[in-house]
């Protein structure tokens, strides 16, 4: 999700350097809703571990 969100961000800002703001502004949004996504999911899983006191499955 992380790299999705980057993904996005780089897509927005090329779109904006060729002029097309709508589009470039659409790209930035979602990748700031991923990335917010991505790092309350990360902290829920951190609290989650930390509180249950069990390890992480290895994939």
């Amino acid at each position: 999700m992380f790299k999705a969100a980057i993904f996005f961000f780089i897509i927005g800002l090329f779109a904006f350097v060729l002029g097309a703001y709508g589009f470039a502004g659409l790209s930035i949004e979602i990748g700031k809703t991923l990335l917010f996504v991505f790092l309350i999911l990360s902290l829920v899983s951190f609290f989650i571990y930390y509180f249950s006191g069990r390890n992480p499955k290895n994939l």
